[in-house]
């Protein structure tokens, strides 16, 4: 998969990796960043959520902002987009 190209239907791969980006943080913190940390405590606060989210139904995903804020976490996120966590 190229820089351009992205995944029809969301993964937890490229969310992750999407959510690393928007928070800056380098592909190492992905790493450090589980299902169930609250992603507040990553650096995650209302614009960069509506930077990820936007990136996300540019893609195609739609997701709306309740659905991640409700639960900012990782398994959240993922639960919004409908990709599967264990």
């Amino acid at each position: 998969m190229t820089a351009t190209t992205r995944p029809s239907v969301p993964t937890r791969e490229q969310a992750l990796a999407d959510l690393v980006d928007v928070l800056g943080v380098g592909g190492s913190a992905a790493h450090e960043i589980g299902l169930d940390d609250d992603l507040t405590d990553h650096g995650l606060d209302s614009v960069r959520l509506m930077a990820l989210l936007e990136r996300w139904r540019a893609a195609g995903w739609p997701v709306e902002f309740a659905q991640v804020a409700v639960e900012p976490t990782l398994r959240g996120a993922l639960r919004a987009l409908g990709v599967p966590t264990p």
